[in-house]
């Protein structure tokens, strides 16, 4: 396959009908595909996804849109950072061969009424918080997938339960693609890399690294014999409450299903999502 790193500027697309050509043509040619979503703000978690399907496929396609419907009606659908020149240039320099940036109407034209309602591990957790986010986050991937028609599709670990979602989809929905779930990548002092980061003030990036402390505190409470998962939970908040971070939720639950768990007695997933000021971030991370 090719070479992770290239400085050939990728061609961009912005029509759906013309990524469908582009898709086809290379179909015809034999060429595999991989595709990788995002919403942009790209760092270096997104590039390191683009550097895995480089390494497995002939054609990467990296899709940058800003998706309205995975947002709340409180959250930051209007203020979400929007960088497409410096993202263009990222990517040329990681070798994508082709970025699809659509417009919002192409994507959800007049009347669309159309969606993928979810179940399973997208009702508790983002699911219960976040109402409707995973519809929206389904519905969009699918659309992706039936766009690019890819072999294989690049997600990153840090976002655990939506990687849950999309391949509890792919599979109930018969898909012939194969879901790459990719290692988080994270700043030196742990904080697990968002392209939220950037909403945290100098005051608050120091505190924000407590989420990546408690649940290294877990793997470690655990690794010494503490089972509990209350207890565990419990040591894991005040953690983040001594930084200040209002909690929507720290659990512990099964990997597969993202049912609580009581006791850890294999491996777990611990998830905390809290809030620093306007900020809300996520993290995760498999224990015992």
């Amino acid at each position: 396959m090719n070479s992770p790193h290239t400085d050939v500027a990728p061609r961009i697309i912005h029509a759906a009908d013309e990524l469908r050509r582009v898709v086809t043509a290379a179909r015809r040619a034999g060429k595999t595909i991989g595709l990788v979503p995002t919403m942009g703000a790209l760092h270096e978690g997104h590039l390191s996804l683009v550097d895995a399907a480089r390494r497995d496929n002939d054609l990467t396609i990296v899709s940058i849109f800003v998706n309205p419907t995975q947002f709340g009606p409180n959250e930051d659908f209007a203020n979400y950072p929007r960088t497409l020149e410096s993202d263009l240039d990222l990517l040329a320099g990681r070798g994508a061969q082709l970025i699809f940036a659509p417009r919002t109407d192409q994507m959800y034209g007049p009347g669309h009424a159309t969606h993928v309602e979810v179940d399973g591990p997208a009702l508790r957790l983002e699911g219960a918080f976040r109402p409707g986010h995973f519809r929206g986050v389904a519905t969009i991937v699918l659309k992706l997938f039936n766009l690019a028609s890819p072999d294989r599709a690049y997600f990153g670990r840090k976002d655990y339960q939506q990687s849950l979602v999309i391949r509890r989809m792919v599979a109930d929905l018969d898909l012939p693609i194969h879901v790459e779930i990719c290692p988080t990548v994270r700043e030196a002092d742990g904080l697990a890399l968002s392209s939220r980061n950037r909403y945290l003030s100098p005051e608050e990036r120091p505190r924000a690294r407590s989420i990546s402390e408690s649940l290294r505190l877990a793997a470690r409470l655990v690794e010494q014999g503490t089972r509990d998962a209350a207890t565990l939970i419990a040591r894991m908040s005040d953690v983040l409450r001594a930084a200040d971070l209002k909690l929507d939720y720290v659990a512990l639950a099964d990997p597969d299903t993202l049912e609580d768990v009581s006791v850890v007695d294999g491996p777990t997933v611990a998830l905390i999502a809290a809030r620093l000021g306007k900020t809300r971030l996520i993290d995760n991370e498999v224990i015992g």
